[in-house]
């Protein structure tokens, strides 16, 4: 039976846990996926096999124009006013940054506690003696590596090149992380590989103890769950709730189509300016959502009644 040992780290905003089981069933500072379904609890959907949600790719496909007020917006009038963080240095920038969140925490290095993390991984087979590389070997395509390196710089850099290549061979995505990078040279030559980093740094990752791997993170001022649906944008980086995803998905579909019909109304002189920026007809929104049905969506504005 697993034995689980959890502690609180309240300051910094995270929740950790750390498990003790037979050798190589043990998982550093890892929830039971008991713990982590309950956790997520929200989210009905599909799941990894270690509990984590797992939302469809289609629906990460529909968050690619996503802006970060549009998700906001979204996430603000259902409660979730803390899931977005700005600030970043971007390397590789363009394309939205898109996927299920992979968490990771480091604490700065304590010898005994450092000891104990690095006996834990020789008995769940880790390989290498860096920390960092741990979690890496555990990603999945569409994955994003969120990492709360607290704000390290000078030996703060989860990666260089040769780990960012490997991250990108496996997600086909990138990283987040509240700390640094090294060579940003190197990594921004990996075609397609989208990094958030507080700052770059020619330091190698020192001093720093792995103590959670898809646990409760803080980044800045949001909090970051396993499966959480990362989604950049100039702006900086949204953390969507996997149950929200797909609502979220909707409501910014929905803006674009509004504009876009209001824009055309506008040039062919059907409605004036007053009309298209202020509260619809039931005789606009009817016509609207008749343009969703040529569309080929299936969104539809409900009709309110004047």
């Amino acid at each position: 039976m697993m034995l689980m040992r959890r502690a609180s780290y309240a300051v910094r905003g995270l929740l950790l846990t750390a498990a003790l089981t037979v050798p190589l069933a043990a998982q550093i500072g890892m929830f039971t996926k008991e713990q982590l379904v309950a956790l997520t609890s929200a989210w009905k959907g599909e799941r990894f096999p270690d509990g984590r949600p797992k939302v469809p790719d289609s629906v990460l496909d529909r968050l690619k124009d996503t802006t970060a007020e549009e998700a906001w917006g979204t996430l603000r009038r259902v409660g979730y006013h803390l899931q977005f963080e700005g600030g970043w240095k971007e390397i590789n920038p363009g394309e939205r940054l898109i996927g299920r969140a992979v968490t990771a925490v480091f604490m700065p290095y304590r010898p005994d506690a450092n000891a104990y993390i690095n006996e834990q991984g020789k008995n769940e087979g880790r390989v290498g003696h860096g920390q960092n590389s741990w979690v890496i070997d555990t990603l999945v395509k569409r994955d994003v590596m969120v990492v709360d390196l607290f704000g390290k710089v000078d030996g703060g850099t989860i990666i260089g090149d040769n780990l960012g290549t490997s991250i990108m061979t496996k997600t086909g995505t990138g990283l987040v992380v509240n700390g640094a990078v090294r060579d940003p040279t190197g990594l921004s030559e990996i075609k397609g590989f989208h990094v958030f980093a507080r700052e770059f740094h020619p330091s190698a990752i020192a001093e720093v103890t792995l103590m959670g791997m898809n646990v409760p993170i803080r980044i800045g001022h949001a909090t970051v769950l396993p499966g959480d649906v990362v989604v950049s944008d100039p702006d900086g980086i949204t953390f969507i709730p996997a149950q929200l995803a797909e609502k979220v998905a909707d409501d910014s579909e929905l803006t674009h189509y509004r504009d876009d019909w209001g824009h055309e109304m506008l040039r062919e002189g059907k409605y004036k300016p007053g009309q298209v920026d202020g509260q619809w007809s039931p005789q606009m929104i009817e016509e609207f959502n008749k343009y969703l049905e040529s569309k080929g969506s299936k969104l539809r504005m409900p009709v309110r009644q004047q």
